[in-house]
């Protein structure tokens, strides 16, 4: 078995400005500090993007070219699927009443230009935490199995486990809702964040994939198939 280690991106954020030179300068400086970052130049491919990808986070620049930022942001505000999405609001405009007017649209946060890259990013911190979205710091074990989220690491019996991005988000999904049933739709929007693109199968290929890369010493009875109703992540034995 391939045992080498995977390091795990800890968030994935996306970067909306019509500059360049702007998205470039915080790029660096977001993956330098730890983030896997995406970037747009406008609204619109922002939008296709937050609804493909699923971002934990976005910075969005107010001033665009064509539909703004602001417009943007209540149009995710509106929808279902996207209006959980953390929003931090990049702009030059330093008035009191436009700060209002981002935070009463729905912005978890307004930055004002110029501002640091390390100022930034500790807004960032600031966000995902508030939302709970880094909440998960302590190891988690059951059974053999030690989960790492620090690490972003996965170990059965001191032997690491190779897991994909997806395998990773799922296992944590489980081991953080432990001994409840949630069906596939559920498993969908807590892991996949209810990607449109997908379909309830996609659940069950990447359950599989999850029970063959944990298969030590009986791991995979843990991922347990609940009979017309979904998945249940339990310790104790399934009824025949």
């Amino acid at each position: 078995m391939n045992t080498e280690l995977t390091i795990m991106p800890k968030h994935t954020i996306l970067l909306v400005d019509d500059e360049a030179a702007i998205r470039t300068m915080l790029s660096v400086a977001l993956e330098a500090a730890g983030y896997n970052v995406l970037q747009a130049e406008n609204a619109q491919t922002a939008h296709a993007i937050i609804i493909d990808s699923a971002p934990d986070l976005v910075l969005l620049d107010w001033m665009m070219p064509g539909t703004t930022g602001l417009e943007l942001l209540r149009r995710l505000k509106r929808d279902e699927l996207t209006a959980k999405t953390p929003i931090i609001m990049l702009t030059a405009k330093a008035e009191e009443d436009s700060k209002i007017t981002g935070l009463d649209a729905g912005a978890d946060d307004y930055v004002n230009k110029p501002f640091s890259p390390r100022e930034l990013i500790s807004r960032v911190k600031a966000v995902l935490r508030r939302i709970g979205r880094e909440a998960l710091a302590e190891p988690i074990s059951v059974g053999d199995m030690l989960f790492d989220p620090i690490g972003h690491r996965v170990s059965i019996g001191g032997q690491m486990i190779d897991l994909s991005p997806t395998e990773y988000r799922l296992l944590q999904f489980f081991l953080t809702h432990q001994e409840r049933v949630y069906s596939r739709d559920q498993i969908l929007d807590y892991v996949w964040g209810g990607n449109v693109y997908l379909d309830e199968r996609t659940v069950d290929v990447h359950i599989r994939r999850l029970r063959k890369a944990i298969s030590i010493a009986g791991h995979e009875n843990y991922v347990q198939t609940v009979r017309g109703a979904g998945y249940r992540f339990s310790i104790q034995l399934q009824n025949a």
